[in-house]
């Protein structure tokens, strides 16, 4: 069964971790997105390998089972954000890690214009001021759906609104 205080990594890292143009695109990641270490871009490689990896097995299918499996796929992929509805399996195979990365509730608080810096936008989602619709999402990499990306909000009885509106 396992240790229930030791969970399953999440992630796996790289096979050559010392290339040098491996270490500077991380590094060029991890500061754009403002993520803590490269182990949280390391889990959003993982995640585009384990969906991309789905598209494959997908194309390997027999007909009947994949067109099944396949509108399951786009439709969860679509639902996130991460590819329009009209997507087919090769848009699934052309995704990105930056197309994972903008997904993160850290990234959209920052695009939307609630914080200045990633970094903000992080501590601000860390310290509670950050809801999505009814809900205190204290998650920085929580997965925020296409529906969800316009509730994302400051929390109305947030400090930090009152000192946004006076302008200090």
């Amino acid at each position: 069964m396992g240790d229930p205080k030791k969970p399953r990594k999440k992630y796996s890292s790289p096979r050559h971790p010392w290339r040098t143009d491996q270490l500077l695109s991380e590094l060029n990641l991890v500061g754009t997105y403002g993520l803590r270490n490269k182990r949280e871009l390391w889990k959003a490689k993982t995640e585009l390998s384990r969906i991309r990896h789905q598209a494959r097995l997908l194309l390997a299918a027999p007909p009947a089972k994949r067109s099944i499996e396949e509108s399951k796929l786009i439709m969860s992929l679509s639902r996130l954000g991460l590819i329009p509805p009209s997507a087919t399996l090769d848009d699934v195979l052309s995704l990105t890690v930056e197309n994972i990365l903008e997904r993160r509730l850290q990234t959209i608080v920052w695009k939307k214009g609630l914080a200045k810096t990633p970094y903000q936008a992080r501590q601000m989602i860390v310290h509670g001021h950050i809801t999505v619709g009814n809900r205190i999402v204290t998650i920085p990499s929580y997965m925020v759906s296409s529906e969800e990306e316009n509730l994302v909000k400051i929390r109305d009885d947030s400090p930090l609104l009152k000192v946004i509106q006076t302008g200090r």
